[in-house]
């Protein structure tokens, strides 16, 4: 039957059939056609073209997973054993992978020869070593505009003076670029763009420290700019910015008054760059508004618009004006003034409000909480290099200042919004910020609910320094929250904090003086404080073979609260013997003496043990240190262990024979 129907199916279909079934074919065909007829045509728009970056796919690809502040940096690798667990660790760990950059890089410069294979294609320039440029050098005028492209600040300066040497002419436009390479930099290479840990790692230096003249006198930037025989606004606004940038103020402020006098227009930015230096032109904060309102009056009269980078530099100004009343004024009517003009403020200008607002002796001032209110909620991408300095100081006020933990929370989350943490600066920015973080919630926030906030950020967001240690411990020691010791002291060490004397008795303390109930955390106050005792011993010996002292003094203060947390586990009888006579042994070169509660203990460890030599040792330290509880812990000793004369005539010779009279007694 199968096979029959496999044969009727290869017969031929019949001429009727295929003419019929053409006929409807050709007749669903014309309706379809009349259909697409009566449709209208839709238009095809070819999107504009969007410039891509060369890391948007993994941004795109980034922003489906979100940012999850439990796991390490994708620069560290993701193994618990090779993981950085403290700043220094996290900055040596992240520089010498940025070191072993630099090395290949020089070992590829040095030995060019050996590296003339091309394997890309197109060639990559990065890959290929640079040119090397001498005194001998035989150089163009395309060599200069290859190295001014590639912001090459000393192989630029040595090509321009090699062509000068060979008298070749150089262009207009190209001095120009030359001029404005050198006076950005001051003549000096700057960090290339692709070394961002050490740009992240970089230690922020003081503003009173950056504020001093570093401008090169006499160098090429001046020569270029005195070769010009007519000289163009662009030329003067180039050096005036040059020099105001890097603090030669009287020669910046003398320019600007050749401008004046012959009538050269100069731009909004090198106005700005004026601004910002008027601190450093006039002494008195009188003085000082005046040249701010001078200036912006010149750049109306020429006819230029201010922008944000105009009202962050008369607010910087206002910065350095003393007093309370008369800057919060000024500022209030600078930033009124600039709001007519449609200026938007950046968070750089938020910044300086705070600085003239939230000043350290200074009336309380709410300020943040009217900030907050406007930009709350927004995205903000980098205007001004000040930028980065807005979220470290709001939450610096909301610490000291406001002592207000909502307001805190508030600025965290404005930083965690979308893209604004590209703003936090740099690693001493970002270290700051979680520090006055950490302070203000710890001393607001109940202990359990700061601890979730400890756990979701340390140690792979943030590793507290030894003063939010401190505080979190007296935090710890005020609410009997004892069951945090023992994470408190794994983290001490994770975060090399083992070395701060205050640390280890502050938590010495905390767990003598809040006796745990169980015994298993008893015994962990136990492993907690002979681990310190060990640590301890460790640092001392390493600085004895280094002829250094050691960072933690054994005192007698120390070593005594960890004897009794020792004895109070009563199973490690070995240790509390191995720092008793650690005790006994260097009590000439320890400084102070254990508490009598150590001793006490110790003495109680040793009856219940029935070590009596053991026993009337520590007797006899007690009672050589001049301890007045030493009758004491002798009658104590005659009570509860069966002695015999010897034993009892060294107890008579320390203590007196006070302590035998009811021994006696009894005997007879």
């Amino acid at each position: 039957m199968n096979n029959l129907c496999r044969s009727v199916s290869k017969l031929p279909a019949h001429p009727a059939f295929r003419i019929a079934t053409g006929k409807r074919l050709f007749a669903t065909q014309t309706v379809r056609r009349q259909s697409s007829s009566t449709e209208p045509k839709e238009k095809i728009v070819i999107p504009t073209r969007i410039e891509r970056g060369p890391t948007d796919i993994l941004n795109a690809l980034s922003s489906t997973v979100g940012y999850d502040p439990t796991a390490p940096h994708y620069k560290y690798h993701d193994d618990p054993y090779l993981m950085p667990m403290s700043n220094v660790g996290k900055k040596t760990f992240a520089m010498a992978q940025e070191a072993g950059r630099k090395a290949a890089r020089w070992i590829r410069q040095e030995n060019a020869k050996l590296f003339r294979h091309q394997e890309a294609d197109p060639p990559i320039p990065a890959f290929a070593p640079t040119m090397v440029y001498t005194e001998e050098s035989q150089v163009e005028e395309t060599d200069l505009r290859r190295l001014i492209e590639n912001v090459e600040v000393q192989d630029a300066i040595l090509v321009y003076n090699l062509l000068k040497k060979n008298n070749i002419e150089v262009g207009q436009e190209l001095k120009q670029s030359l001029l404005e390479l050198v006076c950005f930099f001051n003549h000096e290479e700057s960090l290339e763009e692709e070394y961002i840990e050490e740009r992240w790692f970089r230690q922020g230096v003081t503003e009173k420290g950056r504020q001093r003249k570093t401008w090169k006198d006499f160098e090429l930037a001046e020569q270029l700019f005195h070769e010009v025989q007519e000289k163009r606004p662009e030329h003067f606004c180039v050096l005036i910015r040059g020099m105001a940038k890097y603090y030669q103020v009287e020669k910046a402020w003398a320019l600007y008054q050749e401008t004046i006098e012959k009538k050269v227009l100069l731009d909004t930015t090198t106005f700005n760059s004026l601004l910002q230096i008027a601190s450093f032109l006039k002494e008195s904060y009188d003085m000082r508004w005046d040249l701010v309102c001078e200036v912006l009056t010149t750049m109306k009269n020429q006819g230029l618009r201010p922008n944000v980078g105009t009202l962050n530099a008369v607010l910087q100004t206002i910065t350095t004006i003393g007093g309370y009343n008369h800057p919060r004024s000024y500022a209030l009517k600078t930033l009124a003034e600039f709001k007519k003009l449609g200026v938007e403020p950046s968070l750089a200008s938020w910044y300086y409000m705070l600085a003239i607002f939230c000043r350290e002796r200074g009336p309380t001032s709410h300020i943040l909480h009217d900030i907050m209110n406007e930009i709350e909620g927004k995205e903000f991408g980098i205007v001004d290099p000040k930028d980065t300095f807005f979220f470290v100081t709001a939450m610096d006020v909301c610490r000291n200042h406001l002592h207000d933990k909502d307001l805190a929370k508030r600025v965290n989350k404005l930083l965690h919004h979308k893209d604004n943490y590209n703003l936090i600066g740099d690693s001493y920015k970002e270290s700051i910020y979680y520090r006055h973080f950490f302070m203000v919630l710890c001393s607001t926030e109940p202990l359990e609910t700061f601890m979730e906030t400890y756990h979701l950020l340390v140690p792979n967001v943030y590793i507290p320094e030894p003063s939010v240690i401190e505080e979190i411990l007296k935090s710890i020691d005020v609410n009997c929250a004892i069951e945090h010791v023992p994470l408190l002291w794994s983290h001490m060490i994770q975060f090399d904090h083992t070395n701060r004397e205050n640390l280890l008795l502050l938590l010495l303390q905390i767990m003598i003086t809040n006796p745990p109930k169980t015994p298993d955390l008893v015994q962990k106050f136990t492993a907690i404080a002979w681990d310190m005792y060990t640590r301890l011993e460790e640092q001392s010996a390493l600085a004895g073979t280094r002829n250094q002292k050691s960072s933690v003094a054994l005192s007698g203060a120390l070593l005594g609260d960890i004897l009794l947390l020792v004895c109070r586990g009563r199973e490690e009888f070995e240790k509390a013997q191995t720092i008793f006579e650690k005790l006994n042994t260097e009590q000439n070169s320890i400084v102070g003496d254990p508490k009598v509660e150590a001793m006490r203990s110790f003495i109680q460890f040793c009856i219940d043990e029935r070590k009596p030599s053991l026993a009337i040792g520590a007797l006899q330290y007690c009672a050589e240190n001049g301890f007045p509880e030493s009758a004491e812990l002798g009658r104590n000793i005659v009570r509860s262990l069966t002695l015999d004369e010897v034993h009892l005539g060294k107890i008579k010779r320390l203590v007196g024979a006070e302590v035998l009279k009811p021994v006696e007694e009894v005997a007879k």
